[in-house]
C-alpha cells in the first residue's frame, strides 16, 4: 500500500495516515474556503515539539524592554478605540484597485517614476544633453524627409531593433508613412536616453520606468491606427472596407468569448484527449491535488528506470504531450522509457490554503511513493519543467538531506533555482507589488488565469497584443490556431497561499539559493544533491532567462550537462526532431571541474543542429541499466489500480 514518503525518515506516520490513496476522494475536506489546510495545521501542532530549551547566560539574555511604549487604550483615548477590521478594509481597497490597474501596484510604479523624475530634475547636465539630442533628432528627421522626397532610395535615418517587426512591410518606405515611423523610432530612442543614465536612480527603478514608458509608447505607435498604417489603408482600398467589417465581427466574437469564459476561436479543435494529450495511458494514482498518469509502453523491452515528469502547475501538463508529432512524452515512450507524468488540479477559491508544502508533498512525494510501488526497487529519472523543476529541486535536496536515494538523475527544463536575476519578471516583483498582489489573491482565493496571462503579454506587448489586434481587428484576418496556442489559452489558477509563498520565499528572499528554504522546519541545500543533472535553457526565454538557469552550476556539487537551445520558454522545449531551424549548444561540466562563466561556456560549448531531445535521451540511456520487460499498468495489489484512461479528469477543469 502506498504511503506518504515511504522510504523517507522525515515525513511522519501522521502524514502517511492522511495520504490519499488511489480511487479515494480528494482527501480531507475544508469546512470553509478560508479554513487552514490540514497539513498546515499539523505542522503548527508539531512545531513546539521540535524546539529545544537552551540555557542563556544572564549577561547574554536579550533585552525585554519594548522600543516604544505599548499603545494601551487608557484615559481619554479609550473614548475612541481603534475600530476592528481596519486591516481587512485596507486589503479590500487594494484588491479592488487591482481590478483597475491590471494588478500593477500604483505605489511601486509611482516610486520608480518619482526616483527617476527627481534625479532628472536635479541633473541640469542631463537635461542639456537631452535637449541637444532632441534638436539633433529633429534635424535628422527633417533632413531625411527632404532627401527622401528627392530620392526615394535614401537610407532611413534610424532602423528598428532586431526584434521589432512592426515596420517590416515595404509600404512603410513610402511617403508620408516613412516620416511617421522614422519620427516614432527617433522619439522612442529619445525616451530611452532620457530614462537611462540618470545618476542616482536605482537600477530596478530605471528598469521599471523604462518598461512603463515602453508600454505607453507602444500604444501610440503609428502601426496601431488605421489612418497611419499603410497596410490597413491598402487592405481597405482593395476590399472596399470589408476588412473593418470582418475585424468588428472578430472583436465582438472575442469579447463574447471572454465574457462567458470560452476559449479563443479555433481552440475547440484541440481538446485534450481528442487532438492533443492523446498518448495512451492510465491514471494510476489520484489525490486532492494531482493525478499520476502512467503511459502504456510500445516496445517489448524498456529501460528499467522510469521517467517521472513534474510539469509546472501554472499550465496544463499536456504542453509535453501535444500533437503526436511533437509530444515529448510519446517520443520518450517510443524510445523505450516507462513514462509517468503529473496532471495538476486547477484550484479554485476553496483551495486557497494550499501552500508550497502541499504541492511538494501531494505533488511529488506521494507520486514517487506510488511509482516505487509500480516499479519497485528501481531509481527514478526525475524531470521538472519551469516551476515544477524548482519544486523538484527542493524535493531532491530534501531527499538528499534525509538519505533518500530514490532518484537516479535529475533533468530540469527551463528551470530556475536562483532568483536573483529572474529577467523581465523582476519588473513585477518587489515588496509593494507582492503585497498588492497578495491582497488581490486574498479577496478571491487565487490568482486568475487572465491576470497571469496579462502580465506575460505585457512583457512582449508588440508581439502578443498589438500585432494580434492589428491583424485580427484592422486587417480582418484570423490568426490560425495551432496546438501550442490552444494549450497556451488553457491556463490554470494559482492558490493564494502557495503563490504568495512562491513570490516571497523564492523571488523576494531567494531562500532556496541562499540555503534558507525549509522543509520540515530544516533548511535544504542544493549542494547536497549528488545525482547527475541535465539542465536545458532556451535562448529567447523571458520567463527563465538562460543566464539565470545557468546559475545551477554555482549551487550544485555534481556533474552537470547544460544544453542551450534556440526558441523561447515553451517553443524551445517543445522542439521535436525534424523541427526546422533548431540548433543547440551543449557541454558537460564534470564534478570538481572549475566553474565557467556563461559567456565562456557559450563560446566553448559544442554547437549542434537539430533538436536537443536525442541528446537528452542518449544521456538518460547512459544513466540507465539493461532493458527489461515493461512493468504492468498500476499495481492493484498495492492499492493502485488503473482509475481512468489518460488524460484523466483534472486536465478538463476550468
Amino acid at each position: 500500500m502506498v504511503t506518504a514518503d515511504s522510504g523517507s525518515t522525515a515525513d511522519t506516520a501522521a502524514d502517511a495516515a492522511n495520504a490519499p490513496t488511489a480511487g479515494q476522494p480528494d482527501g480531507p475536506q475544508r469546512s470553509s474556503p478560508t479554513a487552514v489546510h490540514p497539513a498546515s495545521q499539523r505542522r503548527r501542532e508539531r512545531a513546539p515539539s521540535r524546539q529545544k530549551t537552551v540555557p542563556v547566560p544572564e549577561h547574554m539574555a536579550p533585552r525585554t524592554e519594548p522600543m516604544v511604549r505599548e499603545d494601551t487604550e487608557i484615559g481619554p483615548r479609550a473614548l475612541l478605540p481603534v475600530p476592528l477590521g481596519t486591516e481587512v478594509l485596507d486589503r479590500l481597497v487594494q484588491a479592488n484597485m487591482g481590478r483597475l490597474t491590471a494588478n500593477l501596484s500604483p505605489a511601486s510604479v509611482g516610486q520608480a517614476f518619482a526616483d527617476w523624475a527627481f534625479h532628472l530634475a536635479t541633473s541640469p547636465g542631463k537635461q542639456i544633453e537631452l535637449a541637444v539630442k532632441a534638436w539633433r533628432k529633429s534635424a535628422r528627421l527633417g533632413m531625411y524627409a527632404v532627401e527622401h522626397a528627392v530620392d526615394p532610395a535614401t537610407r532611413p535615418c534610424i532602423e528598428p531593433l532586431a526584434h521589432d517587426h512592426r515596420f517590416d512591410d515595404h509600404r512603410w518606405r513610402n511617403w508620408p508613412f516613412d516620416v511617421m515611423y522614422q519620427g516614432f523610432l527617433l522619439y522612442q530612442q529619445w525616451w530611452w536616453n532620457a530614462i537611462n543614465g540618470v545618476r542616482g536612480v536605482a537600477p530596478r527603478h530605471e528598469d521599471r520606468t523604462q518598461f512603463a514608458v515602453r508600454q505607453m509608447l507602444d500604444t501610440v505607435s503609428p502601426s496601431n491606427f488605421p489612418a497611419t498604417n499603410p497596410q490597413v489603408i491598402d487592405r481597405a482600398i482593395r476590399t472596399g472596407g470589408m476588412n473593418f467589417v470582418r475585424g468588428t465581427v472578430n472583436f465582438l466574437e472575442d469579447s463574447r468569448r471572454r465574457l462567458v469564459g470560452e476559449p479563443p476561436v479555433g481552440a475547440e479543435h484541440y481538446r485534450p484527449g481528442e487532438a492533443v494529450a492523446i498518448t495512451p495511458g492510465q491514471v494510476v494514482y489520484r489525490n486532492r491535488l494531482v493525478e499520476l498518469i502512467q503511459y502504456a509502453p510500445t516496445t517489448e523491452r524498456v529501460h528499467p528506470e522510469p521517467v517521472f515528469i513534474v510539469p509546472a502547475w501554472i499550465m496544463k501538463y499536456y504542453i509535453l504531450d501535444l500533437s503526436p508529432e511533437n509530444s515529448l512524452i510519446r517520443w520518450l515512450r517510443d524510445k523505450g522509457h516507462t513514462v509517468f507524468c503529473l496532471s495538476w488540479r486547477n484550484p479554485d477559491a476553496s483551495d486557497c490554503d494550499f501552500d508550497m508544502e502541499d504541492y511538494r508533498r501531494n505533488g511529488i512525494s506521494y507520486a514517487v511513493d506510488a511509482i516505487r510501488e509500480i516499479v519497485p526497487e528501481r531509481p527514478i529519472h526525475a524531470v521538472g519543467y519551469c516551476i515544477g523543476g524548482t519544486l523538484l529541486a527542493i524535493e531532491a535536496a530534501r531527499m538528499a538531506r534525509d538519505g533518500d536515494d530514490r532518484f537516479a538523475t535529475l533533468s530540469f527544463l527551463a528551470t530556475q533555482v536562483d532568483f536573483s536575476e529572474p529577467g523581465e519578471l523582476e519588473l513585477f516583483i518587489d515588496e509593494s507589488e507582492v503585497a498588492y498582489l497578495e491582497d488581490v489573491m486574498w479577496a478571491q482565493g487565487y490568482l486568475d488565469t487572465k491576470e497571469m496571462a496579462g502580465a506575460f503579454q505585457m512583457l512582449r506587448s508588440n508581439d502578443l497584443i498589438w500585432s494580434r489586434m492589428i491583424k485580427e481587428y484592422l486587417l480582418g484576418e484570423r490568426q490560425p490556431m495551432f496546438d501550442l496556442m490552444a494549450w497556451n489559452a488553457d491556463a490554470t489558477r494559482m492558490p493564494y497561499r502557495m503563490h504568495a509563498e512562491y513570490l516571497r520565499r523564492l523571488f523576494l528572499d531567494n531562500a532556496l539559493a541562499n540555503g534558507r528554504y525549509e522543509v520540515h522546519s530544516r533548511p535544504v541545500a542544493l549542494t547536497d544533491i549528488g545525482q547527475p543533472i541535465f539542465s536545458v535553457a532556451t535562448e529567447k526565454d523571458h520567463i527563465a532567462p538562460w543566464r539565470s538557469v545557468y546559475k545551477i552550476h554555482l549551487l550544485s556539487d555534481t556533474e552537470i550537462t547544460f544544453a542551450l537551445t534556440t526558441g523561447g520558454h515553451n517553443a524551445g522545449i517543445v522542439s521535436e526532431p525534424g523541427h526546422p531551424r533548431r540548433t543547440y549548444r551543449v557541454h558537460t561540466t564534470a564534478h570538481g571541474e572549475p566553474y565557467r562563466d556563461p559567456d565562456t561556456w557559450y563560446a566553448s560549448a559544442d554547437r549542434k543542429d537539430g533538436s536537443w531531445w536525442p541528446e537528452w535521451q542518449a544521456w538518460l540511456a547512459r544513466q540507465s541499466g539493461n532493458k527489461v520487460k515493461p512493468p504492468r499498468m498500476g499495481n492493484p495489489d498495492a492499492g493502485l489500480p488503473p482509475l481512468i484512461a489518460a488524460p484523466g479528469t483534472y486536465v478538463f477543469q476550468r
